[in-house]
């Protein structure tokens, strides 16, 4: 899998942006309080002031790394590490406010009671969210762990995990490398495998992370680790019971009490995780406002040439095998997928993990003419001009998309991958990628697919994200000029 540095970096992002709000909040309180007045925004001096604690707390938060360890710090320690915070931003607000030309105007009042206001908002904050998290951790994990183990001490492990699961762990299943035990219940959680078929499950079923711990008469399952590896999943290993099966990019964390060395196809920072998360979010909300503009166009003439629903909803699988509902404006008509299986002698793709053809005639308005002609209408038009992607901004805003991965694949073909096909899904799906921008018209080659997609993958970058996202803009346009 491709890892995000920093155990549980999505939740650090959510402290991050609620911290944020919170300063916020303090800063438009305090000047509410002082100057009795509503909009401290329109004054420059104080306008500049709510942007520069923003920038300076953020930076603070990178620096110093007050998430580190969020969620095993108990009431004494949080509020400690508040209490940092808050003076830290303290003395750069009060630096910045000597630097400019007229912050001798800006109210010391006022200053202060942000400070105040923001220590005793932002700890009640992260408080009640970390609350939520423990609660959402019961009810609705984030990350499926599968436990790789031996019988002997199958039954400490899951319990282990399951008490100290700071990272909001769903353990879907424990796979029994010593004995056939499938099918029993350990610690509340399922045997789904043993040594012969855990290759097998892992590679068709949702799993983002593998943690290995056997006891020190049951050799180290390398055969195993080497398959997970080509899958890209990634891979924790005990770190007291490690020989040589060392693979991928490593680093040193903990899966419950136990200190693993962890290896994935890359990693990504937190820091790096929060930009490309924030650029979704952005971008997010521009697509879904640029959607409702294009939906009031285009839904009468899909609804007119094909009477039904506009938006077509389809089960796709996004990173690591986990299923979700992805949303375009509907192009075809609403048979196409009964009729998909009579065209596949017709898909220019080399196999049937990838369905593409010339001419399409599912797609709303395509006819062929008595004459030999191809006739094309709306349905070809949103596809060629990618107005029907415009819905999955919604996917991107939720999370379930980022703006740029690889294409999200059917379930069907999903169940026809092998192990090295998994590798492409390691890593959150997109709306454009690297195949997209590589000619996808000219590759008919699945592997060709899955090589530059793992190649994105590998070399991932915020700076290769938006050259990626410049050439679709360029290739969008380009299929625009010629039609």
């Amino acid at each position: 899998m491709y890892r995000k540095n920093s155990s549980g970096w999505f939740k650090h992002i959510d402290f991050i942006i609620l911290d944020m709000l919170c300063v916020q909040l303090a800063f438009y309180m305090s000047y509410v309080l002082r100057q009795g007045d509503w909009d401290p925004y329109v004054i420059p001096l104080y306008r500049n002031m709510a942007i520069f604690v923003e920038l300076a707390d953020l930076l603070i938060i990178f620096i110093f790394e007050f998430y580190k360890n969020v969620l095993k710090r108990g009431y004494y320690k949080e509020f400690a590490t508040s209490i940092k915070q808050v003076l830290m931003l303290l003395l750069v607000s009060s630096l910045y406010l000597v630097a400019v030309q007229d912050g001798n105007d800006y109210s010391r009042i006022a200053l202060f009671t942000m400070v105040g206001l923001y220590a005793v908002i932002t700890y009640i904050v992260r408080l009640l969210w970390k609350r939520f998290l423990q609660h959402r951790m019961k009810n609705r994990e984030e990350v499926s762990l599968f436990i790789v183990t031996s019988q002997k001490i199958a039954k400490e492990v899951v319990h282990n995990i399951k008490d100290k699961n700071y990272n909001m762990y769903k353990i879907t299943g424990v796979i029994v490398l010593d004995r056939d035990m499938y099918g029993t219940i350990i610690g509340g959680v399922p045997v789904v495998a043993n040594a012969d078929n855990a290759a097998e499950y892992l590679l068709q079923n949702w799993v983002d992370e593998v943690f290995f711990n056997v006891d020190k008469s049951v050799a180290y399952p390398k055969e195993l680790i080497d398959r997970c590896a080509e899958m890209g999943l990634t891979v924790h290993m005990n770190l007291a019971q490690i020989s040589d099966s060392i693979l991928g990019k490593e680093s040193i964390g903990k899966v419950g009490d136990y200190t693993v060395i962890t290896s994935s196809i890359n990693v990504m920072t937190m820091r790096q995780a929060f930009m490309k998360r924030t650029i979704d979010i952005l971008a997010g909300i521009v697509g879904c406002i640029a959607t409702v503009i294009i939906f009031i166009f285009i839904a009468p003439i899909i609804y007119i040439k094909s009477p039904g629903p506009i938006l077509f909803a389809q089960e796709r699988i996004g990173q690591n095998g986990k299923p979700f509902k992805m949303y375009k404006f509907r192009s075809m008509y609403l048979d196409a997928e009964e009729r998909k299986a009579e065209l596949m002698k017709e898909n220019k793709m080399s196999n049937n993990l990838m369905f593409k053809m010339d001419f399409d005639p599912r797609i709303i308005g395509n006819k062929i003419l008595s004459d030999g002609t191809r006739k094309t209408g709306i349905g070809q038009f949103i596809r060629s001009t990618s107005l029907d992607e415009f819905p999955q901004f919604w996917n991107v805003l939720k999370g379930d998309l980022s703006l740029i991965g690889f294409r999200p694949c059917l379930k069907s073909e999903f169940s026809e991958y092998s192990f090295h096909h998994r590798t492409r899904i390691s890593m959150k799906p997109g709306i454009t990628g690297m195949w997209q921008v590589s000619g996808r018209s000219d590759i008919t080659d699945f592997e060709e697919v899955v090589k530059l997609d793992t190649e994105y993958i590998k070399n991932w970058s915020m700076g290769l994200d938006f050259r990626i996202l410049l050439k679709t803009v360029k290739t969008v346009l380009h299929r625009e000029g010629s039609m």
